[in-house]
């Protein structure tokens, strides 16, 4: 691979894919004008709420987006949300509160329907029932990795003789985290507040007082200890140095170098969790970028392989990329984009292009497209250009023989995985059992229940569509399953509402701690 297919937006909504690739995914950036009167209309009936991740395929997407933005010019707010995992229960909260809608859509694997749920009920909003877009497992690599006996056995061994805290990633299944708390004081995390957690779990403690174990994804716990490593690295002699008064300035008010030197050496990793999609950043793509795209923004999700991070970190160290989450990764582009356009007008004639590597699923590029375009809109100028490069492997797609004239490629490796072994993802397959005929399908069978109350053909189906419910009626010791599995979310919610890690968990930890001694 020399160069990889790209999709340049431009001012005045104009979109230019560069490579098949890249057309397969600009598409359905212009949705069907029938496909999202149809969603609307049968959305608003239903009185349901939508709530997807980033990671949907792009027809379903731009449908989304598209209903969204006629339901805020008609009624001045929507009812569909596209957002990371920890998002999605938040605005699923809203939607109950603030919309009254009587049943939630969520798109997106297993494990995030039951943390919108887990999240809904503890808001009190319970009884409104929360819908999958299929009835088939929608499972995750990465979640299933922590189920497995191994995981488990890490967890015990790992807490031994010492105050420890469990930081699990909230891309695993409740029953994941009911488990672990069972075994060890626990907080959920994403990949945008995992930094923050650790942090702020040391400082609380105080430095070298605490183990804090991390798991499943392993090259994401590899990451941040990375990012410890180059904070660390870069001395009062770097360009830009790393001083405590910079780390108190832009990591932690309560951190110095000696602190973070003693929260680096204080993770413990769990070896054997991957994500399928982040995984397929391999050799080929890496090699690919530093040789072509020297001068490009480089964007990397926590959960890719380290070669591909350490890309991005070092260009976020210059301030030409960012190292985080998806909601990160649309952050910094957008920043960027309405930096270039907010500089001055400038000339149709000599256009500025600013190039990003998306180190992410491509799902990704229709909410970056509607970002870009909207700044570009607000700000009138006619000179920047954003080009979106998908780092994809040359056998990351494949050829339809019998396809047609108008379907030449499509994403994917024949196997289906989405994903090429020599580096480089197009898709996640199992966000991808998520599309736009299986949600109109769950959207219709609601109103067809509502119709006809007394008929249980619809109501049955619809059963089938709830998130997994593996721990009703389960008991760990003398708490009920699901408490355990929800308690560990709750922390992590008034952490990010305190900013400290709740008293009644440091408690656990520091309980816990004074038994094994």
């Amino acid at each position: 691979v020399d160069v990889f297919p790209s999709i340049i937006i431009g001012p005045n909504r104009s979109i230019v894919p560069v490579g098949t690739f890249a057309e397969a995914q600009a598409q359905f950036l212009d949705p069907d004008p029938d496909a999202v009167v149809t969603l609307s209309e049968n959305l608003r009936n239903a009185n349901m709420g939508v709530v997807a991740h980033y990671y949907m395929d792009v027809e379903l997407q731009g449908v989304l987006h598209a209903v969204g933005q006629e339901q805020e010019k008609d009624f001045g707010s929507s009812r569909i949300a596209i957002a990371d995992s920890l998002a999605m229960g938040d605005h699923a909260v809203r939607m109950c509160r603030e919309e009254g809608v009587a049943a939630i859509a969520c798109l997106g694997v297993d494990f995030m329907a039951e943390s919108v749920s887990a999240i809904m009920e503890r808001s009190g909003f319970g009884h409104i029932p929360v819908y999958r877009a299929t009835m088939d497992p929608i499972g995750c690599s990465l979640a299933e990795s922590a189920e497995r006996d191994t995981y488990r056995a890490w967890l015990k061994t790992a807490s031994q003789d010492v105050a420890a805290l469990h930081v699990v990633y909230i891309n695993t299944s409740l029953e994941t985290k009911a488990i672990s708390t069972s075994l060890v004081p626990t907080i959920t995390c994403t990949s945008s507040n995992v930094l923050a957690t650790m942090l702020q779990a040391s400082a609380q403690m105080g430095p070298g007082k605490l183990k804090i174990l991390y798991g499943p994804d392993t090259y994401m716990g590899t990451n941040l200890i990375t990012m410890f490593d180059a904070i660390l690295s870069a001395g009062e002699t770097a360009e830009e140095p790393w001083d405590d008064a910079r780390i108190a300035r832009d990591l932690h008010p309560e951190h110095n170098r000696d602190s973070i030197q003693a929260l680096r050496d204080s993770i413990d990793v769990y070896q054997n969790g991957i994500c399928v999609v982040h995984h397929m950043f391999g050799g080929e793509v890496v090699n690919a970028v530093k040789r072509n795209y020297d001068n490009a923004f480089v964007t990397a999700h926590l959960e890719v392989p380290g070669e591909m991070f350490e890309i991005a970190m070092t260009k976020s160290l210059e301030g030409k990329g960012v190292v985080g989450s998806t909601s990160d990764i649309l952050k910094f582009i957008s920043k960027k984009v309405a930096e270039a356009a907010e500089s001055g007008p400038g000339s149709a004639s000599d256009p500025q292009r600013l190039q990003f590597i998306l180190g992410t699923e491509a799902g990704m590029v229709t909410s970056i497209v509607k970002s870009v375009q909207d700044i570009l809109d607000r700000t009138g100028n006619q000179n920047v250009e954003a080009e979106i490069v998908f780092p994809v492997a040359s056998d990351a797609i494949m050829s339809v023989d019998d396809g047609g004239p108008d379907l030449a490629v499509v994403p994917g490796v024949g196997g289906g995985e989405g994903c090429s072994t020599a580096g480089g993802c197009a898709t996640c397959p199992f966000m991808k059992m998520n599309d736009l005929d299986a949600l109109n399908d769950v959207v219709e069978m609601v109103l067809s229940t509502q119709a006809d109350p007394k008929s249980s053909i619809h109501e049955v189906s619809l059963r089938g569509h709830l998130p997994p419910d593996r721990l009703k009626g389960k008991m760990l010791g003398d708490a009920r399953a699901i408490d355990m599995g929800i308690e560990p979310i709750m922390y992590m919610r008034q952490f990010m509402q305190d900013k400290r890690l709740p008293d009644e968990l440091i408690q656990k930890v520091t309980a816990a701690a004074s038994i094994k001694v």
